[in-house]
C-alpha cells in the first residue's frame, strides 16, 4: 500500500516516530509536514532526535488565523494527494492539520484513516475540540487509544471502521525512555538554553508546559499561573512555547521570577526526562497528561476539562483552573491513589496494530 501521513505539530511528529517505524516495514509512506511548527526547536529538533524520516513535502504553512492556516494547509495537501494518488491518508490528532488532511481526502475521494479518534473534551470552544469531532465524522478508519473514545464515537452515531488499539503515544514513551536514560542529569541541564540566565544542576524540581489558547489569551492568565509557580517549594522548569514568550519575557521584567526556570522548547527525550524524575508536572498539554501518567509522574491540567478522563482516576491528574490559589491548592492538597492505575493506554504495540487495520482500507471505496 501507498500511504501519504500529515504532520504539523510536535505531538504528532512522536506519533508518527512510533507508527512509520512499523509502516515502512510493510508499506510505501509518503509524509508531508504542513509547517505548523515551523520553529526548529519545535518541529527539526523532533525529526533528528526520535530518527523519524525527513519528510518527502514540506507545506512550510507556518502561523496565521485558523481559517488562513487550514486553507492553505488544505491547498498543498490536495494536490499531494493527486500526485500520489495513495491508498489511504493517515492523520493524528485534533491540530488544525490533522482538519485540513481529512477534509482534503475527503474531497478526492482517499479514504481517511484517524489515529487518536473519538476523543472529547465536551468543550467546543476549544479548536482542538473542533478538530478531532469533525476529523472523525469524515474518517473512514477509526483508530481509538482507549474503550472511552469508542464510547464516545458510539455516542454521536460512528460504529463502522471503529477500532480499539490503544495509544500509540504509550508506544512512544515505552521505547524512548530507554534511550532517555542512557544520558545522566547533568548531560540534560548543560543543553538548555536559559531566557534568563545560567541553569543550575536541580535535585528536585516541578515541570511545567502552558500554551494553549484559552491560557494564553489573556496576559493576566499567565501571571496567575506565574504567580503559583513562584511560591512553590521546588523550582519550575518551564520550556516558553513561541505563543506564550513575548508575555513571559514582559512579566519576567515586571516580576523578576526567582523560583521559575524559563528554558527554550526541549527535545522529546529531554522532555522525558524532566518528567520522569519531576515531583510533579503542571501543563495544559493533551499528550503531556498521558504521558506523565505513563511516566508515573502526579499531573496539575490547567484547564476546565479534558480529553484524557482515565488520568483523572486516582488523582494522577487534577484539574485547576488559571488562579494562584486554585492550582497551589491543587499541588499541595491532593494526594494520589497509586492503587488506581491502570494500564488504559496499552501496552505498547498500538503500532503494530495500526499496521495491520490499514489493509481495510484501499483507494476507490469512495468513488
Amino acid at each position: 500500500m501507498k500511504i501519504v501521513t500529515v504532520v504539523g505539530a510536535r505531538p504528532q511528529f512522536i506519533k508518527a516516530a512510533a507508527v512509520s517505524r512499523i509502516i515502512r516495514k510493510q508499506h510505501e509512506e509518503i509524509l508531508i509536514h504542513t509547517g505548523q511548527h515551523y520553529d526548529n526547536n519545535m518541529s527539526d529538533i523532533f525529526f533528528d532526535e526520535l530518527r523519524i524520516p525527513k519528510p518527502d513535502k514540506n507545506l512550510n504553512v507556518g502561523s496565521g488565523s485558523h481559517a488562513k492556516q487550514t486553507a492553505e494547509m488544505m491547498i498543498g495537501i490536495e494536490q499531494a494527494l493527486i500526485d500520489e494518488r495513495p491508498d489511504c491518508l493517515l492523520i493524528y490528532g485534533d491540530t488544525n492539520s490533522t482538519l485540513a488532511g481529512a477534509i482534503a481526502a475527503s474531497k478526492v475521494h482517499v479514504p481517511v484513516v484517524h489515529v487518536e479518534a473519538g476523543l472529547r473534551s465536551y468543550n467546543k470552544n476549544m479548536p482542538e475540540e473542533q478538530n478531532r469531532v469533525l476529523a472523525d465524522h469524515i474518517s473512514d478508519l477509526l483508530l481509538c487509544p482507549t474503550d472511552t473514545a469508542v464510547e464516545n464515537l458510539k455516542n454521536e452515531g460512528i460504529t463502522e471502521g471503529v477500532y480499539q488499539v490503544g495509544d500509540v503515544m504509550c508506544d512512544a514513551v515505552l521505547y524512548y525512555s530507554k534511550m532517555m536514560e542512557s544520558h545522566g542529569r547533568k548531560d540534560y541541564f548543560a543543553q538548555f538554553a536559559g531566557l534568563f540566565g545560567n541553569i543550575p544542576v536541580l535535585d528536585s524540581w516541578y515541570m511545567a508546559t502552558i500554551h494553549r489558547a484559552e491560557n494564553t489569551d489573556r496576559i493576566e492568565k499567565i501571571r496567575e499561573i506565574l504567580g503559583a509557580f513562584e511560591e512553590l517549594d521546588a523550582p519550575v522548569i518551564f520550556p516558553v512555547h513561541p505563543r506564550t514568550k513575548g508575555m513571559v519575557e514582559q512579566l519576567h521584567q515586571q516580576y523578576a521570577y526567582r523560583n521559575v526556570i524559563f528554558i527554550e522548547p526541549v527535545g522529546y527525550l529531554t522532555m522525558l526526562y524532566l518528567v520522569k524524575h519531576a515531583m510533579k508536572t503542571i501543563t495544559d498539554s493533551g499528550g503531556l497528561q498521558k504521558e506523565t501518567y505513563i511516566l508515573d509522574t502526579p499531573c496539575i491540567t490547567v484547564r476546565d476539562q479534558t480529553e484524557w478522563v482515565e488520568t483523572l482516576r486516582g488523582n494522577y491528574n487534577i484539574l485547576a483552573k488559571p488562579d494562584k490559589e486554585d492550582i497551589l491548592n491543587k499541588i499541595y492538597q491532593t494526594q494520589t491513589d497509586t492503587k488506581a492505575k491502570e494500564d488504559y493506554y496499552g501496552d505498547g504495540h498500538a503500532s503494530e496494530k495500526i499496521c495491520d487495520l490499514l489493509s481495510y482500507v484501499k483507494r476507490g471505496e469512495r468513488e
